[in-house]
């Protein structure tokens, strides 16, 4: 990874975190949704809106000259308003986006070891995401010790232990 560093979230990141929750969305090119429908979905609103909330935490890339090129999170839901990948109160959810002429260059893997730092840190036990069938982040994912828990239509919904 060439000339990356990494940073904690703070509450002025939200329009950039909203950016990175559309390139979540938006990581299969041939099915680009548009950014308008992306953010009308409640359940992708759900990472951004109200952000930063005391239990929110992140870490954002950026390049060389400080600008942001990638970011991973994790936030707590209700059972009445879960996330794509919710397992159960108490579990973070993490989305995590990148830039796409960043993607493939380790800043993916660097945002979430650092995030998944920062939940076992904060003493959570688990963390979830979601990410569908398709995406070549599963295998990221993966490698980092996430683990399919649920298949709900086309999407897995994956759980890390942090003990």
């Amino acid at each position: 990874m060439t000339a990356v560093s990494l940073r904690r979230a703070v509450g002025s990141d939200s329009r950039f975190l909203t950016d990175m929750v559309v390139e979540a969305a938006n990581w299969n090119y041939s099915a680009a949704r548009q950014r308008i429908s992306v953010l009308a979905d409640p359940a992708y609103r759900r990472y951004v809106s109200g952000w930063q909330r005391p239990s929110d935490v992140g870490v954002v890339a950026t390049d060389a000259e400080g600008a942001p090129i990638g970011a991973c999170w994790f936030r707590l839901f209700p059972s009445n308003a879960p996330g794509h990948g919710f397992v159960g109160v108490g579990v973070p959810e993490l989305i995590l986006g990148v830039s796409p002429i960043w993607r493939a260059q380790g800043v993916g893997r660097a945002l979430l070891r650092e995030t998944v730092s920062l939940a076992r840190q904060s003493g959570y036990r688990q963390l979830a995401l979601s990410v569908e069938h398709a995406n070549h982040a599963m295998a990221l994912y993966r490698s980092e010790g996430f683990i399919n828990v649920s298949t709900p239509g086309s999407r897995e919904t994956m759980v890390r232990n942090l003990s």
